[in-house]
């Protein structure tokens, strides 16, 4: 405080809010100046613009010295503009990884801070850049909350916002004033919301299911969201007399997906590949395990086996669940008329696809040699589709689906399938190496989407295969070298798609020095 030297006074109450864009963070932190003034305290607010949506998020910092003015006698208290490590009383997060990351900062502590966060996840840009799995795990944070912060009120707080008809900072808001260390009312909370004037009601019902989730005994620290079973499959006959027990679940899932994906020929092509793979981990001892091999190359074929293509993107794009999805995400009341836009690009190549070999090859072949000279037919198409135009369009698309099987992309996948169980089977009976089967069945994750991320992780595939599992000199290399290897190349190729994961041979002719004569 300046013009005083006393030690007696209160120091100011901190809060560092985490909001990503569009959730309403700036109006948070307004509510809380507002609700500060209301309150006759000293209030300070200072933000940090991060960039758009879920690339940063936007960082505010409010102080609040809970002196009422009238008290201070004329004395203005010095208020801090960024936060401090370890001097934090107060961080809400609208999002769990933003939560983490204060963590990280050191801005939650065991002895000063309360974190108030929604425990729902909006991927990062980060996450989805990876071609596999890149999600941070969820129960890392959660379990970290309960030992790093002084108290944690975390739940889902989006789930409450939709409820309410809301925006999640309102939900987040409650939990911040309901949590009972907030140096404000409940009463000037809402006056705050309610001088906001627009949407305030909502907000308000918002406020209520924050504060009432916070200061109920349920508001501790969750568990970890425990993962649902997918819904039970229609169980079939041949998984049923020709699988162990233990598969079933797994192989009745996925011929499911199959039958959607294409038909139930397509399914039984499926469980004939399978039958081999079982026959690889039955070799390698992997009865007694679980069938952990099998269970992995069930997971991965599956997945390779109903490729993205713009059949498939259209069908799944048009059909009734879908957009019951996204009239009850949007709100909209019965008979009231919701518009759907999806975004495309399409490029000659995806067309391509779905065509026969031989006119395929010919569009690709001169799709080349325009992108070459720095030409390309790619363009974004913006298709309105809950209109009738729209929606027939991509049904018409949608219906080419028998006439897949004959298709160029259908050949290639088939084709590559093949080639990596061939390997599956060769490596597993011959080295009887789980560690090495493995490593051969994860470079199924390379070929994944649609578009040039699939070109390039065939390219990488394609790569790994030609130097190191049907090459003669690799093949020659001793079983610990091969796996190191793969696994190197693997996780280059993850990491990087547009550098060749293995080095090329050597080609030149050496250099030999000579002295001038």
């Amino acid at each position: 405080m300046s013009g005083t030297k006393s030690t007696n006074m209160p120091r100011p109450f901190t809060i560092l809010i985490a909001a990503l864009g569009g959730e309403g963070g700036g109006v948070l932190a307004d509510w809380l100046v507002d609700a500060a003034t209301h309150s006759d305290f000293p209030v300070q607010s200072t933000s940090i613009p991060g960039v758009s949506q879920r690339t940063g998020a936007t960082t505010y910092y409010v102080e609040i010295f809970p002196v009422r003015q009238a008290e201070l006698a004329g004395k203005h208290p010095v208020l801090a503009l960024v936060p401090t490590p370890g001097a934090v009383d107060m961080v809400a997060a609208s999002e769990l990884l933003e939560a983490g990351r204060a963590m990280q900062n050191a801005f939650v502590t065991a002895q000063r801070t309360t974190l108030v966060a929604s425990t729902h996840r909006i991927f990062a840009t980060s996450e989805k850049m990876i071609p596999t799995d890149g999600r941070y795990g969820s129960e890392k944070i959660l379990g970290a909350s309960t030992k790093i912060a002084q108290r944690a009120i975390l739940f889902d707080m989006l789930s409450q916002a939709q409820k309410a008809g809301t925006v999640i900072n309102s939900v987040l808001f409650g939990a911040m004033a309901g949590s009972g260390v907030l140096p404000l009312s409940r009463t000037v909370c809402e006056a705050a919301i309610r001088g906001a004037g627009k949407g305030a009601e909502a907000s308000l019902r918002g406020f209520a299911l924050g504060y009432e989730h916070a200061a109920s005994a349920q508001a501790l620290v969750p568990k970890a969201p425990e993962k649902l079973p997918p819904p039970p499959a229609k169980e079939n006959l041949r998984v049923r007399s020709e699988f162990p027990g233990a598969l079933h679940e797994l192989l009745n899932q996925a011929v499911a997906r199959l039958i959607d994906y294409l038909d139930v020929a397509y399914a039984d092509l499926y469980l004939d590949r399978m039958r081999s793979v079982v026959a690889v981990d039955n070799e390698t001892d992997g009865a007694g395990q679980g069938y952990p091999l099998t269970r992995e190359t069930a997971r991965l074929l599956v997945l390779w086996m109903t490729y993205e293509d713009i059949i498939r993107v259209a069908e799944l794009k048009t059909r009734p669940e879908r957009f019951a999805r996204l009239r009850k995400e949007a709100g909209a009341q019965p008979g009231e008329p919701v518009v759907i836009v999806d975004f495309l690009k399409p490029g000659p190549e995806e067309f391509a696809d779905i065509l026969s070999p031989g006119l395929s090859d010919l569009i690709k072949t001169w799709e080349l040699k325009r992108r070459n000279l720095g030409r390309t037919l790619s363009f974004p198409l913006r298709l309105q589709t809950s209109s009738l135009t729209g929606f027939l369009a991509l049904r018409f698309l949608a219906r080419l689906k028998p006439l897949r099987r004959r298709s160029a992309r259908f050949a290639l996948e088939q084709a590559t399938i093949e080639r990596w169980l061939a390997a599956i089977k060769r490596y597993g009976m011959a080295t009887r190496d789980r560690e090495l089967v493995q490593e051969i069945i994860q470079c199924a994750a390379l070929l994944r989407g649609y578009g040039g991320t699939q070109r390039r992780g065939r390219r990488a595939f394609e790569h790994i295969f030609d130097s190191l599992l049907e090459n003669k000199t690799a093949e020659a290399q001793k079983i610990v070298e091969l796996k190191q290897a793969l696994h190197a190349a693997r996780n280059a190729a993850l990491a990087n798609p547009d550098v060749p994961p293995v080095p090329p041979a050597a080609t030149g002719k050496p250099v030999v020095w000579l002295k001038a004569g």
